[in-house]
Parts: C-alpha cells; structure tokens; sequence
C-alpha cells in the first residue's frame, strides 16, 4: 500500500510537495500556541491585581524573571528532540523512531523534577538578589514554590509536543493548549475570587493547567499506533540518542536562559527612567511578543522541515525551504507589527493605561522594537535552518554574543550617559542587525559544505551518531 495512503491524517509529508501551504500548518498553530500562554500568564496577573491586591500582583510578576530563566534552559532540551525525530522520519527509520521519543521523554520527566526541586531550593535566595521588595517576598516565594510543582508536567507537554511537532502534527498540541488554557483561568477566579488564595491561587491554578495539558498530550502519544505510540514501560535513556538530544537541545537551551539573564539587566536600566517607563515599557512588552511570536513559529517549523529533508539528502529543496520561511516570517511578523503600530494609542489607552506618561514609553517600544520585530526573522530563521542539520552551537554563540553579551556591555558602559528610554530602545534593532548578518554569513558558509551531493552517499546526519537500532 502507498506510505502517503496510510499516512496519519494529523501527519504531514514534508518531503514533498508544495512547502508554504504546510509550512503555514505547522508554524501558525505554534506561533498561536506563543500567544495563548501569553495571554494566559497575563490573565494570572490580571486576576491577582484586580481580585486580591497590588502586592499579589507584583508578587506574580516578579517571578517572570526567574521562571524564564530556569524554564528557558531545560525547555531548549525539547528542541533536541524535535530535531532527532524529524531526521529519523527523513531518513526512513521509522522503527527508531519510538526508542528515540522514549529517550526524550526520559529527559523531560529528570528536567522536570530537576526544576522542581532546585526552585523550591533556590526560590527565596534569588529572589532576595533580585531586590524583591520585602513587602511582597513570602507572596513571592510562596508562589514560586507552588508554580515550580507543575515543572514536571510542564517538561512532558513540551517533549510531547516537540514530538508530534516533529511530524507536522501541531493542531492537536494546541487544542490541549487552549483547554488547559481554560482551565487555568476558570481555576484563577475560582481560587482568588471564591477562595480569597491571592498569588498562590494563580499559581495552584497554573500547575493544575500544566497537569491537564500533560495529561491531553500523553493520551495522545498512547492512542498512537505505530513509531509514535507511548508506553511507560520503554522509558528508558539510549545513550547515543540522549547525547543527540543534549547536542542540539543545550545550546538552544542555554541560549533561551541566557536572554533571560540580558532582559534582566535591560530591566535594571529601565527601572532608571522610573515607574511610569516600567509601566509603559510592559505594555508594549506585550505587542512585541506576540509579534515576536510569528518568527518564533516558522522558525522552529523550519527545524522540522530542515531535519527531514537533510536526512533525506534533498538539499536544494533545504535552502528552498530557509528562503521560503525566511519570506514568511517577516511578512507575517510585519503584518501583525504594523497592525500594532497603527492602533498603537487606542490599544494602549483601552487595554493598559490613560495616563500619558504610560502611553509616551509605551509609544516608544511599540515604535522602535516591536514594529522591527521582522528583523529578528534573519537570525532565528537562519539559526533554525542551521538547527535543523545539527549545527546548534555556533549559532547559539553568535545569537549570545550579538543579542545579549552586547547589549550587556552597552547598557554597562552607557547606562550613566542615558537621557531618555529611546536610547536604551535603540539597542535591540541594532542588535538585531549584526546577529542576523552574522548568522546568515554562518549559515551561507556551513551549507556550502554540508549541501555538497556526494556520490557515495555518504551516511545520513543521523547516521554520523552512530544511530544503534533500538527495539
């Protein structure tokens, strides 16, 4: 029988055919996925100032920092998956496929219980050098204690939907999504509102979110029949693909944290220009992740893409497919940011604030940042294509160097000399800039080499690992 006959219909045969149209099936749902989390953690805040207090509220927001950078580094991981999968399904070794996802879900249940139990740990000393104020630290550290107990489930939706993702198959992680998503809020307002819990509410109702989202994907993986079925018992570490998982997932992971670390330290600048710029520079916060998130999705799309078409040595139709997603990312990513731009006072006004000197430096980074959100499509699209042949480090050290390292220095060495928050807006843009043209040179340089037909067909990408077949 035909393999495309017998294809699962939630599965996508990227390996031929049309690219844009699946292209757009695979990134959309995740660039949705992005903007329903966020909206989600902005309705925790919402609920914890508008129902408890101001303190709750800031006891929640507080905590952004520190969760980002610990869930950043263990959730790059995934992508090491996602990375290992696709190239086994383009190679054509489906019956690997299973030992491989079981490895993965191996590393999210250790990431998991690694996380909850370091942030119980660690969760009152960082906050304490993060200047928490102390009128709001037990708040704080009680909520980061109980929103560090959903890590486990939260690592197993990840890898699991690192795993469908891997086959083209989005739709469905993001119905589990919009339902924990949900749940998260009906529990916000039941707990806050009904059961006066303040900050701990939200963060009892965001782990119970996490357990229902983990629970969705994992009855999905075990009504699976075939490569991607899911059975306890297999869960096992295959050292081969474990060091496959950590070789492309750490670098991005390790990149993630560190940009949380860089968005600190712009933080501490804004902080500079008082309440009113803090205020402001959250609000158009907002308008640039969102937009951001568009790159985000047909980025990690080109992984997959890359990963099967690499393994199956189709390498004209790999720079086909990095033209391709580059195009699409800045013209959805420009269409969404423009929207912004153009409704920027109204949604300002409405949504976050009336006082003027909220809206001026909100203006101000809806302006300078988040309608140059398409510029950031030159390094993520170009550092996933790279990704996606197994080349994770090197792009991940020159998106470090040019988007935090120097934008650290900078901050450092001019933070004295700042007049107005445009200076310190200025930075991404021209930060931006030079990751972008020195990852696309990499890019160029790396696929010079690697896209060469060679007539003895030489092994796979999964191959140079020394793939072991596993039953």
């Amino acid at each position: 029988m035909d393999e495309e006959a017998t294809r699962p219909s939630h599965q996508l045969n990227m390996l031929e055919g049309g690219i844009f149209g699946k292209m757009c099936k695979v990134a959309i749902p995740i660039a949705l996925m992005s903007t329903l989390q966020q909206l989600f953690n902005a309705t925790d805040m919402a609920v914890a100032g508008r129902f408890a207090s101001s303190n709750a509220m800031a006891a929640v927001g507080s905590n952004a920092p520190v969760i980002n950078i610990v869930v950043m580094l263990f959730t790059g991981l995934s992508i090491g998956s996602n990375v290992l999968i696709a190239g086994l399904v383009g190679a054509g070794k489906k019956e690997r496929v299973n030992a491989a996802m079981h490895t993965g879900f191996s590393v999210s249940l250790i990431s998991g219980l690694i996380m909850l139990t370091v942030g119980c740990l660690i969760a009152k000393p960082i906050l304490g050098l993060l200047d928490t104020p102390a009128s709001i630290m037990p708040l704080a550290v009680s909520y980061l204690k109980l929103y560090f107990l959903g890590m486990p489930f939260l690592m197993i939706y990840d890898f699991g939907n690192a795993v469908l993702r891997a086959v083209g198959d989005t739709k469905r992680p993001l119905f589990c999504l919009m339902f924990s998503g949900m749940v998260n809020v009906v529990l916000n307002l039941i707990l806050v509102i009904g059961f006066q819990m303040s900050s701990d509410g939200t963060a009892i109702a965001t782990t119970i979110a996490n357990a229902v989202s983990a629970a969705l994907i994992y009855r999905l993986l075990v009504k699976e029949t075939g490569m991607l079925h899911f059975d306890w018992k297999k869960l096992a570490l295959n050292r081969t693909y474990l060091k496959r998982i950590i070789a492309i997932g750490g670098p991005a992971g390790l990149q993630g944290m560190i940009f949380s670390v860089s968005n600190i330290v712009i933080q501490a600048a804004i902080n500079h220009f008082g309440a009113a710029c803090v205020a402001g520079n959250s609000a158009g916060l907002n308008f640039e992740y969102i937009s951001y998130f568009f790159v985000n999705g047909f980025a990690q799309a080109t992984v997959t893409f890359i990963s099967q078409n690499y393994a199956a040595h189709q390498y004209q139709r790999c720079r086909k497919i990095a033209r391709i997603a580059m195009i699409s990312a800045v013209l959805f990513t420009a269409v969404v940011s423009m929207t912004f731009y153009v409704f920027r006072y109204p949604l300002v006004d409405d949504i976050f604030s009336t006082n003027q000197a909220v809206v001026h430096y909100a203006i101000i980074r809806i302006t300078f940042i988040a309608l140059l959100e398409p510029l950031t499509a030159t390094y993520e699209i170009a550092g996933g294509s790279l990704r996606g042949i197994g080349h994770s480090l090197a792009p991940a050290i020159i998106t470090l160097v040019g988007c935090c390292i120097l934008r650290v220095v900078y901050i450092a060495v001019m933070l004295p000399h700042f007049t107005n928050f445009t200076q310190v807006a200025l930075i991404y843009p021209v930060t931006w800039i030079v990751t972008g043209t020195a990852v696309i040179c990499l890019y160029e340089s790396v696929t010079r080499k690697e896209y060469v037909p060679d007539a003895k067909e030489e092994p796979i990408a999964v191959d140079r690992l020394q793939l072991a077949s596993h039953h």
